[in-house]
């Protein structure tokens, strides 16, 4: 059983290494962009709400998130285990779900952070070509993940779950490392 929690600033990897170590482990990949994309796609009640936000450009606000969280690890494909990748995202997200997992019995063995300096992020990301991703921008992404994010790594290293993780390493060896951390 494999229950996992990815952190990281973007560009780091995450997702890649998450639904990597989610395949290794055969338990689901949960994703907060996808939870969100489904719920919208399926104009649950949930769904239509994150929609408003996200047609306005503005961020789903946390008790809309909390919300899907809860529902998505409510599902039976779930038990045993999960790789949640994009959430938490602020210590009281991670309040929020510490009691979540507590109430439905399904402890975090371990929370991933991918260590990756920022000016290997920048030049990953403006690789990518995405329109939105100029230098500046991509900066600005970074400073907001230290400020509302980073919080996240003291918090859970003072809870002994952290494991860091150099993500500044060819693909295959950032895999290799994870697939040791959780013994698959």
């Amino acid at each position: 059983m494999t229950r996992l929690i990815f952190l990281g600033p973007p560009g780091a990897g995450k997702g890649t290494q998450a639904i990597a170590l989610s395949e290794i482990c055969t338990v689901p990949h949960i994703s907060t962009g996808d939870i969100l994309r489904s719920a919208v796609t399926q104009q649950t009640d949930l769904g239509k709400k994150a929609e408003f936000y996200m047609t306005a450009g503005e961020l789903v606000p946390d008790n809309l998130i909390l919300d899907l969280i809860r529902e998505r690890l409510s599902q039976t494909d779930v038990t045993s285990g999960w790789v949640l990748d994009g959430f938490p995202r602020n210590v009281p997200q991670a309040t929020f779900l510490d009691e979540l997992l507590e109430a439905i019995q399904q402890p975090c063995d371990f929370v991933v952070n991918l260590d990756v300096p920022d000016e290997v992020i920048i030049a990953r990301l403006l690789k990518r070509g995405r329109q939105d991703d100029t230098e500046e921008v991509i900066r600005n992404r970074l400073q907001v993940y230290r400020q509302q994010t980073a919080p996240l790594i003291d918090f859970y290293r003072n809870r002994q779950q952290l494991v860091s993780v150099d993500g500044n390493q060819p693909m295959e060896v950032v895999t290799e490392e994870l697939r040791k951390i959780v013994s698959v």
